[in-house]
């Protein structure tokens, strides 16, 4: 039986697509992002971290492993327990990760049979595939969430590890094919957040009827002690998260757009 390797699913979610969702983590991913807030995700294989806990004034240093292989029927079911919770709040379940596409066959599986029984599916997605695998998908997905971080190529291969011509035409391959897209840009202070680069991915999303809704995810250190647990270092450790007023600026350089921009998703 085919499994696909999963780090975690949470029920209760309400920043991943309409309603309240059941979100699973894919393992896996492409890029490596110098401000990953999941940094147990990008490597397609299960993990040890280090978690200390304390006890009596004493610290225990336990090993977790994160990723585990997990079967169709058994990711299913953690699904199907949340339908009625699905049907009262409009809601549905995202495959998120890491990157989902990394494991197209089982993510496939799973959103044929979310639509076997008529659960609403959202794929949350860096864009870095083959269009084989969005043209696999795309008929059996309600919702994409489409990160976009930079424009130029060269600064998107600095500090993602890939570059982004395949991501742009995979966003253009969905417009071509009536997706239903969410873009989203993290925020990253120095680095995604300068007026060039915003106004470059505003002119790319402007034209595009598939684009619904634009968000604005403003960068945190809530990563950095995952960072420490995995003998990582946190490069962004000297960077101050954003202010209101910062953020109201940066929306401020999307409101000529006929969509809603909203902050945090």
């Amino acid at each position: 039986m085919e499994k696909g390797l999963i780090f975690d699913i949470r029920h209760f979610s309400t920043h991943d697509g309409p309603g309240i969702r059941t979100t699973i983590f894919f393992k896996g991913c492409p890029l490596k992002c110098i401000w990953c807030h999941n940094p147990e995700s990008q490597k397609l294989e299960p993990e040890a971290i280090k978690r200390f806990n304390k006890l009596d004034g004493q610290e225990f240093e336990i090993c977790e492993i994160v990723g585990r292989y997990r079967s169709i029927d058994d990711v299913f079911e953690e699904i199907e327990s949340q339908v009625s919770i699905f049907d009262e709040s409009k809601g549905g379940v995202t495959f998120s990760g890491g990157e989902p596409l990394m494991q197209s066959k089982f993510l496939l599986k799973l959103l044929k049979l979310c639509r076997l029984h008529d659960i609403h599916t959202a794929v949350d997605t860096c864009g870095f595939a083959s269009i084989e695998v969005f043209n696999l998908i795309l008929p059996y997905t309600n919702l994409f969430l489409f990160d976009l971080k930079l424009v130029s190529p060269a600064k998107h291969e600095m500090y993602t590890g890939q570059p982004n011509h395949v991501i742009l035409k995979n966003l253009f391959y969905l417009e071509q094919n009536n997706a239903y897209v969410v873009v989203r840009i993290p925020l990253i202070p120095g680095i995604t957040d300068d007026e060039t680069n915003l106004t470059a991915i505003k002119a790319i999303i402007k034209p595009l009827r598939c684009v619904k809704r634009l968000d604005l995810l403003p960068y945190h250190h809530m990563a950095k002690d995952k960072y420490r647990r995995m003998n990582i270092s946190y490069d962004l450790e000297h960077i101050e998260p954003y202010t209101d007023e910062r953020l109201a600026e940066i929306k401020l350089i999307f409101n000529d757009l006929l969509i809603p921009v909203t902050i945090g998703g």
